[in-house]
């Protein structure tokens, strides 16, 4: 009888960490060699919020996908929502040198004024306290407490969303999607939290 060769989980967990910083590498692989266009800066903070849009996406839709028998993202969110963090803060760093020259002053005076900058960098906060704590050590340490709090994953979902619909101005197409998405993905979870209320 013939055995189906499978690969390690700790090479799996190797190749799903490769194909989550492959987006970064790519940006990177660009910047050096002067392909991201004419404001390089503005293209990566671009495309480094897009792709934790993405990211948050698949780590709601783990969930739904192992409800329905596909386990194999569920078993990665842990490294999808750490991702996920290393993009939003990569975004937020590159706010902080292009836009802000890391000037407290020049900061608060920007989270004031722009409400998509306020609700962005408070969807980098909401975040923060997930990746400080996703560790097997932090979980144990937090026993009960672990779970409510890495329901946090939703409101910074909400106003990840408020940041991208602010900056879209007139064109919200891509902003009207992404809602239908993150709509659709926390509905499922609000239509499982009344069925198990009954």
């Amino acid at each position: 009888m013939q055995h189906k060769a499978t690969l390690p989980p700790w090479c799996l967990t190797g190749l799903v960490m490769g194909a989550c910083s492959l987006p970064l590498v790519l940006l990177a692989t660009q910047l050096a060699r002067g392909q991201l266009g004419p404001d390089p800066a503005e293209r990566l903070m671009q495309d480094t919020g897009e792709w934790a849009l993405r990211g948050l996406a698949l780590v709601l839709l783990a969930s739904p996908l192992a409800r329905a028998g596909w386990r194999g993202v569920f078993r990665y969110r842990r490294i999808l929502g750490v991702t996920v963090f290393l993009y939003v803060s990569v975004h937020l760093l590159l706010f902080a040198q292009v836009y802000v020259g890391w000037s407290g002053a020049l900061l608060i005076e920007e989270l004031k004024e722009r409400p998509y900058v306020l609700v962005g960098f408070s969807a980098w906060l909401s975040l923060l306290p997930l990746a400080l704590t996703s560790t097997d050590k932090a979980r144990r340490r937090l026993g009960r407490h672990w779970r409510p709090l890495h329901r946090l994953i939703y409101p910074a979902t909400l106003l990840a969303w408020l940041h991208l619909f602010w900056l879209a101005r007139s064109d919200v197409g891509e902003a009207v999607v992404y809602g239908l998405i993150f709509a659709a993905l926390l509905g499922w979870r609000l239509r499982r939290y009344r069925q198990r209320a009954r």
